[in-house]
């Protein structure tokens, strides 16, 4: 592949809070604030507590889910005195780190998450984009605590919904096993770490540093799987399976066990190979979500560098 340039990665966002009870994200912020961080040399750093509300009373969101909340129809739609409290914190988000798709939007958002599921780390993009595909690169290289893997989504940019994508490039770091509500010392480290080194990668590459190219693997989501239901009463009739709990990203295979019902039966895989995440994450409930199942990918990447007058 031929080498790339790009221009200069002077602006970065640092965010968290999205949802008010993922922890390491707010504490995360809290203490980059705290800390001053607000310039590390050639990168001019933003930290946002994104809904505030949320954090102080420690629930995922005041009426609608935040992260939901960034579509191109919803960020224009008009603000009345009956609207969403989130919808009305997105649209300042917008104005502040964006407006999305424009030429003021900051260089690079980052917003930290946490999951109850067995994740580890995970950067989750929209679009095959070379520079956040070399920052993954540079993370899974140098952190050895957890695995660092990659999740891409699928979505036309008008319909990107969540916060990544007011920014020109963006990700989100969903990090976990962690309790909502909950700060675990070895999550907040992998978050740290994970945002350290994008600011010391983004230096590096405003300095003049070559990235070389390679190959990066990433996970594609392709279809959610709810729970057994109740056909009348549409209430949860299974726990997922203890053989595929805590096995975020493992291959599932067809008869592999996925569902415990309450009376004991176990329902199995049906279809071909694919890979599950977000494993019995605790929001997705209200999501109808059990599991995402998911393909595995192989991406090359050509080497790039800073664009030089």
């Amino acid at each position: 592949m031929e080498h790339v340039t790009f221009s200069p990665l002077s602006r970065v966002a640092i965010c968290g809070g999205t949802h008010g009870n993922e922890m390491s994200g707010v504490c995360m912020v809290r203490e980059m604030q705290k800390q001053n961080a607000d310039q590390a040399g050639s990168v001019s750093i933003t930290t946002v507590l994104t809904n505030p509300r949320a954090v102080d009373a420690c629930r995922r969101y005041v009426d609608t889910d935040l992260n939901r909340c960034f579509t191109d129809a919803l960020l224009s739609t008009s603000i009345t005195d009956s609207t969403a409290y989130e919808l009305r914190r997105a649209q300042e988000l917008n104005t502040q780190l964006g407006p999305k798709g424009s030429e003021k939007a900051v260089d690079i958002l980052c917003d930290i998450h946490n999951t109850t599921a067995n994740m580890g780390l995970c950067l989750i993009f929209y679009s095959i984009d070379w520079v956040t595909l070399h920052i993954y690169k540079y993370i899974q290289s140098k952190i050895t605590s957890t695995p660092v893997r990659a999740i891409q989504l699928d979505i036309p940019p008008s319909e990107a919904y969540s916060l990544e994508a007011v920014g020109k490039r963006g990700f989100a770091i969903e990090v976990g096993p962690q309790p909502n509500g909950v700060v675990r010392a070895d999550i907040f480290n992998a978050v740290k770490e994970a945002v350290d080194l994008t600011i010391e990668w983004l230096q590096r590459f405003n300095s003049g540093c070559t990235f070389e190219g390679g190959t990066v693997e990433a996970y594609t989501p392709v279809k959610i799987i709810d729970y057994p239901r109740d056909p009348t009463t549409s209430e949860i009739t299974a726990a997922i399976h203890p053989q595929l709990q805590d096995n975020d990203f493992k291959l599932l295979k067809a008869g592999d066990p996925i569902f415990m019902s309450f009376s004991g039966k176990t329902v199995k895989h049906e279809g071909e190979e694919l890979y599950p995440f977000f494993i019995n994450e605790c929001a997705y409930y209200e999501k109808k979500i059990a599991f995402h199942l998911s393909k595995k990918i192989t991406l090359t990447l050509p080497s790039i560098s800073v664009k030089t007058d």
